[in-house]
């Protein structure tokens, strides 16, 4: 008898091959038989009228800190994620010295927007070395997971106070970085990550500490994959975009191929989006990165299927007013008192009349591009959009808050103003600032359909105050196979490929990503007619009352992990399948005892 039966459904084995109507048996974790008439089973999912798809996976989450307190994987696991990789952009939280402990959280909070004091209270600092921290969070979890090899703690950890102040790397600095690579890697880790973000800062506004780091640095971090057979390099550069530093481009590119080059040919990615500020950047990237592939460099696009952008509302971590300084009078207030004393007209016409206080600069992590844009508002405002349930990213200029504002006769600024007082408070604008320089998703096409993308970029577990882009994987379904009507869409087959296999391949992972006899039952079956995102809401229950917004979907019929159902019918079970996935020979005989 089988342990679970799935019923009458459409399935997609993640190969990118047309849909067929089959049943699928699980026994022992593991996929055990696809036909019909298959025999009975302990309990059985009709997915009739449904599509049955493997687990998901997402390269590209930063759960470093809440994976050690919280065994759910919110959100990303009410959106078909089965294997979640965290450890992107260079941060997380190990190797760690105790005396360290505060610069970690400092820098996480200012990189990735994640509250100080939700770390603080929340993160059990029970390891200091990777291999200790990946003993210290292999315990059971709604989802599977996996951890890089981060280099700012990497290089704090080795060069205390001079990686701070981006001091280079001595020779032997560089021979430990990559011995504890190494270590790591042997342990399991199953990749490196690095940032040279110009917009990453720490939460007291200092450069990230290896977002400097020199082309010997970086290749003797990768020299740490040599004699290996698995592992991923992955990178975010901006390339100096945000210091204007034009001869910047073909400095970084050449010292990123570097970095894979000393690899030995492990295969890598970066992170490929168009800019308001280089709207031809992005081409430019693929043209290095096709010139790469062709001499041999297994290199990849890491590509959004959306714009990249922030969620702005009052309970946000931004909003257009913070930095008015009648707002900051009353920022403290809980936001039923905040709405109160601005629906008052008197008020609403003072802060209006205001010039907003400078928010970057010493001591903020925000960066110089947010008082950019407040000094922009108009052009801001064309681009800026109210999200309401079943939220549509994709919108036309005509829907703009700018077009509403000229319709009501008022200024963008003050339509935003009443905007933001909607829903008592709780109203929420998108402002897409990647993605959305032409106001459609036609370059977003064009890299996802190129040849070297692969999903990524969520940022799973980050920017909880403004971001919720762990909804990619049900938006990828819903609007670029089903509802697009702006431009091109992707096959449904092949969507599902790039959201399974493409990325279990790339990550090495041969045990997932395909509906096959032997593979891991990790499975979703979806309603994808009904297939709709909900709106994002802000809730506290993150440590400390820390507040962060989720995003979940209606559709998900049963989200399987290792055969046990993880969401039924949209509401996460008790069941706790997900573990750590180790990577390499060594890390898989480590997880086996």
């Amino acid at each position: 008898m089988y342990d679970l039966l799935i019923t009458g459904g459409t399935i997609y084995d993640g190969t990118g091959a047309a849909g067929r109507k089959a049943d699928v048996a699980v026994k022992d974790g593991k996929i055990a038989a696809i036909g019909e008439n298959l025999g009975a089973a302990k309990r059985t999912i009709d997915a009739t009228g449904h599509i049955v798809t493997p687990g998901f996976l997402d390269v590209h989450t930063h759960y470093d800190g809440q994976v050690s307190w919280d065994d759910k994987f919110e959100p990303s696991c009410y959106h078909g994620v089965t294997t979640a990789v965290m450890g992107s952009c260079g941060v997380g939280f190990a190797p760690v010295r105790p005396t360290d402990h505060k610069k970690l959280i400092s820098l996480m909070e200012g990189v990735e927007e994640i509250p100080g004091a939700a770390l603080a209270e929340g993160l059990t600092w029970n390891w200091e070395s990777v291999p200790d921290y990946m003993n210290a969070i292999d315990f059971p979890h709604a989802i599977d997971f996996a951890v890089q090899v981060v280099h700012d703690p990497l290089r704090m950890y080795v060069m205390g106070d001079r990686a701070v102040v981006n001091e280079p790397a001595t020779p032997a600095d560089i021979a430990e970085m990559k011995r504890l690579t190494r270590e790591a890697l042997e342990a399991g880790a199953v990749g490196l990550s690095i940032g040279r973000s110009d917009v990453h800062r720490t939460a007291e506004g200092q450069w990230t500490p290896s977002s400097e780091a020199g082309k010997e640095e970086l290749a003797g971090l990768a020299e740490a994959f040599r004699g290996l057979d698995h592992g991923v390099l992955q990178a975010v550069n901006d390339f100096d975009l945000e210091r204007g530093n034009p001869e910047a481009f073909d400095y970084e590119f050449d010292l990123l191929e570097a970095f894979v080059e000393a690899s030995g040919g492990r295969p890598f990615s970066m992170s490929l989006m168009q800019r308001d500020f280089a709207p031809k950047q992005w081409k430019d990237i693929i043209a290095r990165g096709e010139a790469a592939k062709a001499r041999g460099l297994d290199m990849h696009f890491q590509v959004a299927p959306r714009g990249i952008g922030v969620t702005l509302g009052l309970t946000c971590t931004f909003h257009p007013f913070m930095g008015f300084p009648s707002y900051k009078k009353i920022s403290h207030l809980p936001i039923e008192e905040r709405v109160k004393v601005m629906r008052d007209p008197a008020f609403k016409a003072q802060m209006l009349s205001e010039k907003p206080d400078q928010l970057a600069g010493d001591g903020t992590p925000i960066p110089p591009l947010a008082d950019k844009l407040l000094g922009m508002i108009d052009f801001v405002s064309c681009k800026l959009f109210r999200l309401g349930d079943n939220p549509d990213y994709e919108q036309s200029p005509e829907t703009s808050v700018y077009k509403l504002a000229v319709a009501d006769g008022v200024k963008p600024l003050e339509k935003i103003y009443d905007l933001l007082l909607e829903d008592d408070g709780h109203a929420f604008l998108y402002f897409p600032i990647y993605n959305y320089t032409d106001l459609n998703f036609n370059a977003v096409e064009t890299m996802l359909k190129h040849p070297q993308s692969i999903m990524g970029l969520s940022d799973g577990g980050a920017h909880v105050g403004t971001v919720c882009d762990s909804s990619f994987p049900s938006y990828m379904l819903a609007h670029w196979t089903r509802d697009r009507s702006r431009g091109g869409k992707l096959e449904l087959a092949e969507a599902i490929r790039k959201l399974t296999s493409q990325l279990a391949d790339y990550m090495g992972f041969a045990d997932r990503g395909r509906i096959e006899v032997g593979k891991k039952a990790d499975l979703n079956v979806i309603d994808y007619e009904g297939l709709k995102l909900l709106a994002p809401r802000m809730v506290h229950d993150l440590p400390a009352g820390g507040a962060r917004l989720i995003q979940k979907a209606k559709g998900y019929k049963a989200t399987i992990v290792s055969g046990e159902v993880i969401v039924d019918d949209g509401v996460l079970t008790d069941a706790r399948p997900g573990r750590l996935v180790r990577g390499g020979t060594q890390g898989k005989e480590k997880a086996a005892a």
